[in-house]
């Protein structure tokens, strides 16, 4: 199975930038695509963005433009660079990999005050 850890996130005034790193361990030859989610209260899950082991990406509209996924294969970890960072981007940001079963990271705070 796969294990991933985030780190990264925080308190930030609006406008701010935070860099969002997870680091992925145990039967990582299974992973496809990498992605952050994020979950703010009262609201389902929703995708953020994503990457493929290729490195093609794809982005919510509500972040493209400020938000940027990439990937360091040779050290198993995906990181979230959040520029211009609004009130509305305050949620719970997950790391998640599609592997075999997908798997979920614990989950780091985002949180941009205005």
């Amino acid at each position: 199975q796969v294990r991933l850890v985030e780190s990264g996130g925080g308190l930030v005034q609006a406008g701010g930038s935070l860099r969002l790193s997870c680091v992925a361990s145990g039967t990582i030859f299974s992973i496809n695509a990498m992605a952050w989610y994020r979950q703010a209260p009262g609201k389902q899950r929703e995708l953020v963005a994503a990457i493929t082991r290729s490195g093609a990406t794809n982005y919510a509209d509500s972040v493209k433009g400020r938000f940027t996924i990439s990937r360091d294969n040779a050290k198993n970890t995906v990181f979230l660079q959040m520029n211009n960072l609004e009130p509305a981007d305050t949620a719970v940001y997950y790391c998640g990999a599609a592997a075999n079963p997908w798997a979920w990271g614990q989950g780091t705070q985002v949180t941009v005050s205005s």
